[in-house]
């Protein structure tokens, strides 16, 4: 009676852990913590009024590929805007300079990344460049804020209309 009691212990230990090691491939997988493999790189800045919850390791993406990763952010003391080191990957060093950067959003409450619009200019960006043409984070309050404001409006446009014609 005691085997079979001790072969179900050391089964469902097992179960455990291998629930476990499961829950930490997933958490891992589905955050920055994820193991990038970037060879050589070189680095480009960019100036955001806003990065929302952008972080250091946030993944650079270009047609929904990654391509790098974020190295750093600063805050510049003369604008008050954010300074974002980007890592692109030399194997994407065909990037044209006049692209764009913008923060997006995973999802719909999902991290934020780095997504690069290319542009159409025949020079490609160097080592150290700048990216000039950005877009901040759109933040989720904001967004519902001006849908709520938007609705208001259209709301009292209308009632001022009615009132007019009655």
């Amino acid at each position: 009676m005691t085997q079979p009691r001790r072969s179900f212990q050391v089964g469902t230990g097992l179960f455990i852990l291998l629930g476990f090691a499961a829950l930490t491939y997933l958490a891992t997988q589905t955050t920055s913590i994820a193991n990038y493999q970037q060879g050589e790189s070189y680095s480009l800045k960019a100036k955001f009024s806003n990065i929302g919850q952008l972080k250091a390791r946030a993944p650079v993406k270009l047609a929904g590929v990654r391509i790098g990763s974020v190295q750093s952010i600063n805050l510049d003391p003369q604008t008050l805007s954010a300074i974002v080191m980007i890592a692109i990957d030399k194997r994407f060093a065909e990037i044209p300079d006049d692209s764009g950067a913008a923060i997006f959003t995973s999802g719909l409450l999902g991290d934020q990344y780095v997504g690069i619009q290319p542009g159409g200019s025949p020079d490609m960006f160097k080592d150290g460049d700048e990216v000039i043409l950005t877009q901040s984070s759109m933040q989720l309050e904001d967004l519902i804020g001006k849908f709520l404001v938007g609705g208001d409006t259209a709301k009292k446009g209308d009632q001022a209309k009615s009132d007019g014609s009655e």
